[in-house]
């Protein structure tokens, strides 16, 4: 039975692979701003904070989170800031 277990394992870890090399995948729907949009809200800047550093309005902002969301089929910004560590677009740290 230790057989069979090595082989569940061993296909837990290729399903986790294959999920995450998915989700590598998807980011190449994003435009470059929108990568950029994403690190930085996975670094917790708000719209507005968005809107001071990248010189747009509050309105696009929203526009470039809203379709991030999208093109990355993610509910809100907290799976925005899970897919981003996941796939190592960010990483912790200062």
């Amino acid at each position: 039975c230790r057989a069979y277990r090595v082989r569940e394992s061993q296909h837990a870890d290729f399903r986790v692979h294959n999920h995450l090399e998915a989700r590598r995948r998807r980011i190449d729907l994003l435009t470059s701003r929108e990568t950029e949009v994403l690190t930085l809200v996975a670094r917790g800047r708000s719209n507005q904070e968005l809107a001071d550093e990248l010189f747009i309005s509050p309105a696009t902002a929203k526009t470039h989170v809203n379709r991030i969301l999208s093109k990355l089929g993610l509910r809100d910004r907290v799976q925005l800031v899970i897919f981003a560590y996941e796939t190592g677009l960010v990483q912790a740290g200062p």
